[in-house]
């Protein structure tokens, strides 16, 4: 028996996963006291096997939440808990690059293999290891991509545009949308100073007329992206937008997008967000299914 479950920030995508997986839905209750201390209530005759459908951004009180909710879970006799996390935090953190750094990838991902049977994530932000279960060691940990249903979206666009990678990392992203309507894509280099200040420099290519799209796995202060478009409008760009995994946008960050001459903001729904423009739920069931059965 299966039962999809998410805490309340989470839920019409968790009821999306359950629609697709044919199951019950039922949330998670969570009171959150004056002193920052959640008080977490998950339902009270729970499955068997119960799936959490729960992206982590914001991710500090959701850790400490998802703990608890699953700790109970095992109490109340639960065998086999999947967590669906379209949106895996602190991934970015993998390695120490001065003395006493946490590496915080090594240490959230052993914290969620010892709680969880199965892991299912989207376009998680693995820069220097190949494979997420060097991130999560868990047999079951699935790393999923949304470019197949981001450049589907842009195919219906008719744009015809020239997509546009503001970084090294952003290739692989930018690669597969590409594939998908066979779009013409190249990727920029980046030299960050801070957080929110970086330089940009071009390829040499074409941007006259063009519809250019920045495609990256996610925008969280948007100061990378705002760069970029400033320099393809520099360079002649008739038209920039931009494409999205995680809308993780920080305060801000769409005013100052806009502000850069950024016309369209299109992302998944990994981060439920005014810009979601295409659902993952059947790609999410399609992978949970693939592995339950694998």
């Amino acid at each position: 028996m299966l039962q999809v479950v998410s805490l309340p920030d989470y839920t019409e995508p968790a009821q999306r996963l359950a629609q697709v997986l044919a199951c019950d839905y039922e949330p998670v209750r969570v009171h959150r006291f004056p002193d920052g201390e959640s008080q977490v209530c998950v339902p009270p005759e729970p499955a068997s096997h119960v799936v959490i459908c729960q992206s982590l951004d914001r991710p500090n009180d959701k850790l400490i939440e998802l703990l608890l909710a699953i700790q109970t879970f095992r109490q109340a006799g639960v065998k086999r808990i999947s967590l669906v996390a379209p949106y895996l935090c602190y991934m970015r953190q993998d390695k120490a690059f001065h003395p006493g750094e946490a590496i915080s990838q090594q240490i959230v991902g052993h914290f969620l293999a010892d709680l969880i049977d199965d892991l299912i994530t989207v376009d998680a932000h693995l820069h220097r290891i190949n494979t997420l279960q060097q991130a999560i060691p868990l047999d079951n940990a699935i790393n999923l991509s949304a470019a197949s249903a981001l450049g589907e979206f842009l195919v219906q666009q008719q744009i015809h545009p020239l997509l546009l990678g503001p970084d090294s990392e952003s290739q692989q992203w930018v690669k597969q949308v590409a594939s998908v309507g066979d779009f013409d894509w190249a990727v920029a280099s980046k030299q960050r100073i801070s957080d929110i200040d970086v330089h940009i420099t071009l390829p040499t290519i074409e941007f006259q007329n063009r519809v250019v799209v920045l495609v990256d796995d996610v925008i969280s202060s948007g100061h990378t992206l705002a760069e970029t478009a400033q320099q393809i409008q520099a360079a002649g760009a008739a038209k920039a937008c931009c494409l999205v995994t995680h809308a993780l946008f920080a305060e801000g960050a769409i005013n100052l997008l806009h502000h850069a001459g950024i016309e369209d903001i299109w992302s998944s729904d990994s981060i439920p967000h005014e810009t979601n423009v295409t659902q993952l739920a059947g790609m999410l069931g399609d992978g949970l299914r693939d592995l339950l059965e694998n």
